[in-house]
């Protein structure tokens, strides 16, 4: 996704869309790893990748309302 943006690449609003599908999808997979009893100190790096990704989506749905919606 920076590799577009350094590029200078403009993606579109559906390309927007498909990506932040891609990074809630990881997210729920992560909220899976905290599930796990023997995930040790990397625990403290999954929770600040939720954290991360969590102020990127709510970002993407200020940005875009109409399209946070679904």
């Amino acid at each position: 996704m920076w590799k577009d943006f350094q590029m200078g690449t403009i993606m579109d609003l559906q390309t927007i869309k498909e990506r932040i599908a891609q990074i809630q999808t990881k997210r729920d997979y992560l909220l899976s790893l905290l599930e796990q009893p023997n995930l040790g100190s990397l625990r403290i790096d999954v929770n600040q990748a939720l954290e991360e990704m969590d102020e990127l989506i709510d970002e993407y749905k200020r940005t875009f309302p109409e399209a946070g919606a679904s």
